[in-house]
This record gives C-alpha cells, sequence and structure tokens, in this order.
C-alpha cells in the first residue's frame, strides 16, 4: 500500500526552502515540516499539549542536537497515534525538544507555526518518495523481514 501526502514549499525569506506537510496527531491536525537529515522525527514541547493527555513529561538523558543549536534538553512522550495519510503509526515514542526559536523565525516571515518535524526513522522505514514537482511525499507499507 502506498500513501500519497499533498505538501507546501514554504520560501523562507529567500534564504532556502522548507517542506511542509499536514497530519494527524491524536485526531487533530498538525504542521510539520519534512527534514531528510533529522535523524528522529521529533515534537515541540510546548506545542505538542493541544494533541496529548499528560502535560508534563518524562526527561530523557541525553541530549539532542540540530535544528540550529549545538544541543538542547529533551523529554520523552508516547502519541497515541499518527495519521500521515494512510499510515497509522500507533504508541510511537517520541522526543520532545524547544522549537520556538524555528516557530519565531516563521512567525517573522509569515508563516504559520510547526508543531514538529517529520525525520527520517519514519522516512526511511516507510521508503519515502518526495516529489518536489507533484509537491507529494510518497510512502509505502514495508513488511518487516525477521532476522
Amino acid at each position: 500500500m502506498t500513501s500519497i501526502i499533498p505538501f507546501k514549499i514554504l520560501n523562507i525569506d529567500g534564504e532556502g526552502f522548507h517542506l511542509m506537510l499536514k497530519l494527524k496527531l491524536n485526531g487533530k491536525i498538525a504542521n510539520l515540516i519534512i527534514d531528510t537529515g533529522a535523524s528522529k522525527t521529533v515534537f515541540d514541547k510546548e506545542r505538542i499539549k493541544k494533541f496529548v493527555k499528560e502535560k508534563s513529561f518524562d526527561a530523557h538523558d541525553k541530549l539532542s542536537s540540530g535544528l540550529g543549536t549545538n544541543t538542547m534538553k529533551s523529554e520523552l512522550v508516547t502519541i497515541k497515534k499518527i495519521q500521515i495519510g494512510k499510515f497509522i503509526i500507533n504508541d510511537y515514542k517520541t522526543i520532545l525538544l524547544d522549537l520556538s526559536h524555528v516557530n519565531n523565525s516563521y512567525q517573522q516571515v509569515g508563516l504559520k507555526p510547526i508543531e514538529g518535524v517529520l525525520g527520517s526513522d519514519i522516512l526511511l522505514e516507510h521508503n519515502a518518495i518526495i516529489d518536489y514537482e507533484k509537491k507529494i511525499l510518497k510512502l509505502k507499507k514495508v513488511s518487516k523481514k525477521k532476522k
């Protein structure tokens, strides 16, 4: 099964481009940036509170890097249901980061805030294909091989 998800190409004030898509977190629509350079899908620790019941999260003992910073403290949460197109990911354990610097930059150039970053963990697992011309992300259901 293949799922086709449309995305928008955001012009970041003449400095480059980001790809933004909509998906559902626990049934509510969220905006995420597609980031093939991100090793893991992550969410903003403040904005996630609109999508999960718990308002306090478990501390993560590792420092995370990337997204314009050297290192930052992170927290852990399990999202009950993520729906990307036709695909549903249940009980997804993820990292929460402070993405306020990204959203502040977006606000300055008149763009909508994001709830998170769709990273390579999900993109790789579902053999993602990004079609820039058609502005679609294709994800495929991959059967897991037994080791």
